[in-house]
């Protein structure tokens, strides 16, 4: 253990209106500390707006953590809005440094920059040109820099990307992968010597029951959860919203039609322009004639509270990758619905194989229906595979501490 408080860098991560992007934080904060004395933590994230940064730093329980923000917009009415966008046209490296400006007073004195956020390192929100700049910047003061528990590819879909990412990611420290599909994609583009297998940061959250006054949570023994957002509407139905939101409807309409449980619906990202909440709030609009067996869980609860919430489940379907970790890190037997290949890792990491996700294209009712009712005949085998494979998992996630103090010194 170190005598000196370390101070860590964490950069790149969404607000915690996101339960996964919290959960990301809490878990690397764990880990760092089994291997550091008292480390402190600078929390740069990518908020949508002023009021969404000032809220998350003053709801900040843990007295380690500083948050700042990115300034991928300036503030309106600005005086100098019009500096700002020259520079912009003019000079991209001066347009990396303005977006990171709050990091820089940090990076000599830091230990390390952790690049957090789980896939930003994908071409699955677009060419990630804001992370690759964060890099670029880091790079060039000679800091450790750590791409961390994340997701990395494919960039196949765009050649000459994929060709300047396999230069790019070489650069970088250490690439953390919190799972082997990663592993493997990277070695097939030919980076290896910079790559570490570890797992995700979330699978160490540590569940809080709620204690929220004036709300009652009742949750049946044998309750199903289901997590499905709104941006699955971009790989089932061509962005299509409304007719995501009415398949979704049919598919929990022929789940509560076969299995007759209680169903509770638990929102894992709730910010203004991707919101769980209000996209459930219209499935369960379509679901009137079944509203008493359907719960929507309201958006008030943290990444912990909400993990205790999945724990609860005797079964759980999710969308979004960290509620499917909250639920498999709980010991509940989960059906995830993927679209990425950190769904596919992760699972195949856990119990061997790919049987418990399904793909985009097979996200209609009876195929959701019928699978969920197999594996509920199964649950208790399954369990059991979750009890033998979750240790390793945890220990995974925990060796990225190893690895950090093996690579950075």
């Amino acid at each position: 253990m170190d005598d000196e408080r370390p101070l860590f860098i964490l950069a790149g991560n969404g607000p915690y209106e996101n339960r996964g992007c919290e959960a990301i934080v809490r878990g690397t904060v764990k880990i760092l500390r089994e291997y550091y004395h008292n480390p402190e933590f600078i929390c740069v994230s990518n908020f949508q707006n002023i009021e969404q940064y000032l809220k998350q730093s003053e709801n900040e329980f843990d007295q380690s953590i500083k948050h700042k923000k990115t300034n991928l917009k300036e503030r309106p009415l600005s005086p100098r809005w019009w500096v700002d966008s020259f520079i912009q046209i003019i000079s991209p490296e001066k347009k990396k440094y303005k977006i990171y400006s709050e990091i820089l007073p940090y990076l000599d004195n830091s230990y390390a920059i952790l690049s957090i956020g789980g896939d930003n390192y994908s071409l699955d929100y677009g060419i990630p040109h804001l992370f690759t700049d964060l890099d670029d910047l880091i790079i060039k003061k000679s800091k450790p820099l750590i791409i961390w528990g994340a997701s990395v590819g494919p960039f196949d879909k765009i050649p000459d990307y994929e060709k300047f990412m396999s230069i790019h990611l070489q650069k970088i420290t250490g690439i953390f992968a919190r799972e082997s599909a990663t592993v493997n994609y990277l070695k097939r583009i030919i980076i290896e010597k910079n790559v570490f297998p570890v797992a995700d940061p979330a699978f160490l959250l540590d569940p809080e029951q709620p204690s929220v006054s004036g709300v009652c949570l009742e949750i049946d023994d044998d309750a199903i959860g289901i997590n499905i957002s709104p941006l699955m509407a971009k790989f089932v139905t061509n962005d299509n919203r409304n007719l995501w939101v009415n398949k979704s409807a049919d598919i929990i309409a022929a789940i509560a039609k076969k299995m007759e449980r209680k169903i509770f619906l638990i929102p894992h990202v709730t910010s203004a322009h991707d919101n769980d909440y209000k996209f459930l709030d219209e499935i369960l609009v379509k679901l009137e004639k079944l509203s008493p067996e359907i719960s929507l869980i309201p958006p008030i609860y943290n990444a912990a509270e909400t993990k205790w919430i999945i724990s609860q489940m005797k079964f759980f379907i999710g969308s979004r990758t960290h509620s499917t970790i909250a639920a498999l890190s709980s010991e509940v037997p989960t059906l995830s619905l993927g679209y990425s290949i950190k769904s596919l890792g992760i699972n195949q990491d856990l119990f061997g194989h790919t049987e418990y996700c399904l793909n985009p294209q097979e996200f209609k009712p009876d195929i959701i229906a019928r699978k969920v009712c197999e594996m509920i005949d199964s649950d208790n085998s399954i369990k059991d595979e979750l009890h033998l494979g979750l240790p390793a998992i945890r220990q995974n996630a925990m060796n990225a501490g190893k690895y950090m103090r093996e690579i950075c010194g």
